[in-house]
């Protein structure tokens, strides 16, 4: 299964380049089911692969000043603390049986993987209703506090399971801190890179690091962003971007169905 393994993950990096996010959303089920490691050492793989894709892929944002420092700071301050205290002190809180339903046993990894496939199906949801957020854009009110907040829950879901988050970051830098679409998903990247790594370096010792395997998806996945960055010039990533979502979706309720059923 690793040869998909390795396949799936050129297309993590090609949605990354092609619709500017979601497709960190893939790498944990692409870490467990074709990879075949637990879920809690792929939410700490993932926040490596992200973090790294993420970094290369906000370089070219920051070339053309799309980066805005300042939001990144206030929204990604808060996040980047929810993360290390999340990584750090609320996952090892997750009893390894977390509860039971007659006989069948809900373990963490179970527990983490269910959370993950209701992020996928939130994510998704996102990506197919496409006006969502053109429909408060013009908002004239700027609201840090409500910034900050998401940042927080951002932090927390990212330290969970190990996804970057930008669904939910793009539309908060845009709708409540009035960030033009493009500079918002530039700022996105950089503050997805930050958690991820931050997240990563500050947890990494409470696992064992496969470091050849986990630089071999990565470089992998960082071709295929350069690959996705060369089509996004020929190709409307927006226009794929339900598609994309409606795959989402039947890879979340395939992980519920799968976890709960067999």
């Amino acid at each position: 299964m690793e040869i998909f393994g390795y396949v799936a993950s050129v297309f993590i990096g090609i949605s990354l380049g092609l619709i500017g996010g979601g497709g960190s959303i893939l790498t944990v089920p692409v870490l467990v089911y074709l990879f075949g490691i637990e879920a809690f050492l792929a939410t700490e793989y993932s926040l490596f692969i992200v973090g790294i894709s993420s970094l290369i892929g906000s370089a070219s944002y920051f070339k053309k000043g799309l980066v805005n420092f300042k939001t990144a700071l206030v929204f990604g301050f808060p996040s980047i603390i929810s993360i290390f205290l999340t990584r750090n002190y609320l996952l090892p809180l997750i009893p390894d049986e977390v509860f039971t339903f007659g006989s069948f046993i809900v373990t963490k990894d179970i527990f983490l993987l269910l959370l993950f496939a209701g992020l996928m199906i939130t994510a998704s949801y996102k990506m197919i209703q496409r006006s969502v957020v053109l429909k408060t854009i013009n908002s004239e009110k700027n609201n840090t506090p409500l910034a900050v907040a998401e940042g927080s829950v951002v932090g927390i879901l990212t330290g969970l399971v190990g996804a970057g988050g930008g669904f939910m970051i793009i539309p908060a830098l845009v709708n409540l801190l009035k960030t033009p679409m493009k500079t918002a998903i530039g700022t996105s990247l950089v503050i997805i890179s930050l958690n991820s790594l931050i997240g990563f370096f500050s947890s990494m010792n409470h696992v064992k690091i496969e470091w050849n395997l986990l630089s071999t998806i990565t470089a992998i996945a960082i071709v295929g962003i350069i690959i996705g960055s060369q089509l996004s010039k020929k190709i409307d990533g927006k226009k794929l971007k339900p598609a994309f979502g409606w795959f989402i979706l039947v890879m979340g309720i395939y992980i519920i169905i799968k976890e709960l059923f067999f």
